[in-house]
């Protein structure tokens, strides 16, 4: 039995520390000081899915002898405090959702994906800023002929959204208007670029000033739809030029001067509340995010560091963070796929708990949807799995094992909480951020503290 990372409130734990552990273990009594023993909730999805985000009686604290595994949460030390978890709302998702659903069905998701009340409540998720590999064509927001700039973006539209992109979040918004929106771009228009393509290729030096400005025209389009982006990134993956899909590479040097020339000071003169993230990117070159965090100019306009789980190891997360601990971490993309197969046991103990104690405060994986082929799709994976499947022709939902992954911490663990200390041992020595140990979230039903 696995019992998924955030499965149980408080009296799961007996069992998620037994099923664990493999020895008998306690609720050490200075984990509560309230003399009323709280009732709590617990909340159980089994990796056979014989049960599914199911609730299970509720247990109370009690005393207990001490045991040779215990696990101590000590309230008084708090760590991050959470944006979110969700997944992204690719092109490929939001056509799924808009098109081959009916608006019974559609509407039935968005409640269950993003509601409060009897649903998940996914309070964190990601756009695409222009096509990506999970697009059904390769669009930016102005596109020229070949050979041909448009310096004054006078061609400029997010005409390619409207139609599904643009309906889709703004009702998800408006079923948790808690819902905090980042965007990435997966390539500059081609005619910024050396290739003068959206395929490969990078952002040409004398295109700095334009591209800035059409990332500020799209926060723009969007915050006049009532779309405010919380927080962008300059590239995604920006150290791969994928070869049937839009890329570009932008060294830290180039995202440096792009960040601290250009785009920086120009959210900065308008009072934006918009954060720049770096990076974008694997674990597994951190070097990358500390070399631009070392240029001081750049430096005052980054916000904090986005993260992918394609190469290296969550505790990346926290060596940038040690170096730069003003800076905010987030966690923005992972995918399931056939390749997985264990994928309910990664993406809570790898992506979810490995992140969170990377001092994450969102994490995202990546399509919030996609079809029974693992589509649409143009270039990229062919075995990425989404959230949920959609079914192209029914409008028949099924919920993915990082669905529930995903609902353990959303449902439970709103924005605004906190990770707070947890050991793990009974010598009351902390897990250091880094821990990629399964354990159980708890929610202290007195407050609002959470732990990872």
């Amino acid at each position: 039995m696995h019992y998924s990372y955030g499965a149980a409130l408080r009296g799961g734990f007996l069992k998620l520390c037994a099923a664990v552990l493999l020895g008998p273990c306690v609720i050490n009594p200075a984990m509560s000081a309230d003399q009323h023993r709280p009732v709590v909730q617990a909340w159980v999805t089994s990796a056979d899915q014989s049960r599914l985000l199911l609730r299970e009686p509720d247990v109370s604290f009690q005393s207990g002898t001490e045991a040779s595994h215990s696990i101590v949460v000590d309230a008084h030390i708090r760590y991050q405090q959470m944006v979110g978890f969700g997944a992204a709302l690719t092109d490929a998702s939001a056509w799924l959702i808009q098109t081959r659903m009916n608006p019974e069905q559609r509407e039935a998701l968005l409640q269950d994906l993003f509601g409060r009340s009897g649903g998940v409540g996914l309070s964190f998720t990601r756009l695409t800023i222009g096509a990506s590999d999970f697009s059904r064509s390769h669009y930016s927001f102005d596109d020229m002929p070949a050979g041909q700039s448009d310096l004054a973006l006078a061609h400029f539209s997010i005409a390619p959204n409207r139609a599904d992109v643009m309906p889709v979040i703004k009702r998800a918004l408006t079923i948790n208007p808690s819902l905090r929106v980042m965007a990435s771009p997966w390539s500059a228009p081609g005619w910024m670029k050396t290739t003068d393509s959206l395929i490969a290729g990078t952002l040409r030096p004398d295109a700095y000033g334009v591209f800035a400005d059409y990332l500020l025209r799209y926060l723009d389009a969007y915050s006049a739809e009532g779309v405010p982006i919380f927080a962008l990134t300059l590239q995604n993956e920006p150290h791969f030029e994928p070869g049937d899909y839009p890329g570009m590479r932008l060294d830290p040097a180039a995202r440096a001067a792009l960040i601290g020339k250009y785009l920086g000071p120009k959210l900065a003169k308008r009072g934006s509340a918009t954060r720049i993230l770096d990076w974008d990117h694997n674990w597994d070159l951190p070097e990358q995010p500390l070399a631009v965090l070392a240029d001081p100019v750049a430096r005052q306009y980054v916000a904090g560091v986005a993260w992918h789980c394609y190469g290296g190891a969550a505790p990346a997360q926290s060596v940038v963070h040690d170096a730069y601990p003003d800076k905010e971490t987030y966690f923005t993309e992972c995918s399931g796929g056939d390749w997985s197969p264990h994928a309910l046991l990664s993406a809570t103990r790898d992506v979810i708990i490995g992140s969170v104690r990377g001092w994450a405060k969102g994490v995202l994986l990546w399509n919030l949807a996609l079809d029974e082929n693992r589509g649409p799709h143009t270039g990229g994976c062919t075995d990425c799995s989404g959230v949920v499947t959609i079914n192209s022709v029914s409008g028949a939902v099924t919920r993915n094992p990082e669905y529930y992954a995903l609902a353990h911490l959303s449902r439970f663990v709103h924005p605004g909480a906190y990770r707070i200390a947890s050991s793990v041992s009974n010598s009351v020595q902390y897990l250091p951020p880094v821990s990629a140990q399964i354990f159980p979230l708890y929610r202290l039903v007195q407050n609002d503290f959470y732990y990872a």
